[in-house]
């Protein structure tokens, strides 16, 4: 999901929102719904780009990264 598909999602749920209401679906349930599917859609919207962070940070080679965390680490045993 990118962000210029963003206004067609939008322009989506204001067709269902319309259509709802002109299909008699109060504006009390609607609401309702709103809250219920907002936390699900947050962590969608929030979380997309959390995943595989973790090898934009530091090298892509874990055994690079092992061996600089054994440097930093004053218990680690030597040679590992």
């Amino acid at each position: 999901m990118t962000r210029q598909h963003l206004p067609i999602y939008a322009l989506a749920v204001a067709i269902a929102f319309v259509g709802a209401l002109w299909a008699g679906v109060s504006i009390g349930t609607l609401l309702f719904v709103a809250a219920v599917l907002a936390c699900p859609l947050m962590m969608i919207f929030m979380m997309r780009d959390m995943h595989g962070g973790g090898a934009q940070q530091g090298s892509s080679r874990p055994e690079a990264s092992h061996r600089e965390a054994a440097d930093r680490d004053p218990h680690t045993p030597t040679g590992v």
